[in-house]
């Protein structure tokens, strides 16, 4: 019989609670993931990691991530853009529309 693993956390007056470091390890879990719960008949519940959505960009965390951290590491290294740049970018892209909700399509579409 395997070796079996058992942990526990709290609920908060808010019913919240900090996943276990074990659980996130196991589970591979890191900030920003999903938990899936499956609830049993017997009031059994299962904890997953939750499957990614399809066309969701999995590195796209981890980058936003990197960044917050660096940020907060080196706040002195960030620096306001300048007017004459933004002016210069808005020549280049001009009155292009942009939908930002649309799906982004392969090069060879």
């Amino acid at each position: 019989m395997p070796a079996v693993l058992e942990v526990e956390s709290s609920l908060t007056d808010r019913y919240q609670t900090t996943v276990p470091e074990t659980v996130r390890n196991v589970l591979k879990l890191g900030k920003r993931d999903k938990i899936h719960y499956t609830i049993r008949s017997s009031g059994e519940v299962v904890l997953t990691r939750a499957s990614a959505l399809q066309g969701d960009d999995p590195m796209l965390g981890q980058f936003l991530d990197f960044l917050a951290s660096d940020i907060a590491k080196h706040p002195e290294r960030l620096q306001s853009v300048d007017a004459g740049l933004v002016r210069r970018l808005q020549t280049l892209v001009g009155d292009v529309a942009v939908d930002f909700d649309a799906a982004l399509l392969a090069a060879d579409e």
